[in-house]
C-alpha cells in the first residue's frame, strides 16, 4: 500500500500505517501518533476522554478534524 498524501504530491512512498478514522494509508511523514479522544459510532458524535491513554495513529487531515471538533479541552 502506498501513502495517499504522498501520491497526491506525486511521490511513490510506502505506507507504514493506516488511519483509524478514515482508513487512509500513510507514511511516517504524514501520520500523527498520539492519544486521541474516543468516539461512539452513532451520530451526533460525542468525543470522550480516553481513560486508557492509548496512542493511536491518524492521518493529518483526520487529526485536524478531531482537534477542530473537540467539545471539551480536557478530552483533546
Amino acid at each position: 500500500m502506498k501513502c495517499y498524501m504522498c501520491a497526491k504530491e506525486g511521490k511513490d512512498t510506502d505506507a507504514v500505517a493506516i488511519c483509524i478514522v478514515c482508513g487512509m494509508g500513510v507514511c511516517p511523514d504524514h501520520l500523527v501518533h498520539e492519544e486521541t479522544p474516543v468516539w461512539e459510532g452513532d451520530y451526533p458524535i460525542e468525543l470522550k476522554p480516553d481513560l486508557e491513554h492509548i496512542k493511536r495513529i491518524v492521518c493529518q487531515p483526520c487529526h485536524v478534524a478531531l482537534k477542530e471538533n473537540c467539545m471539551f479541552d480536557e478530552v483533546c
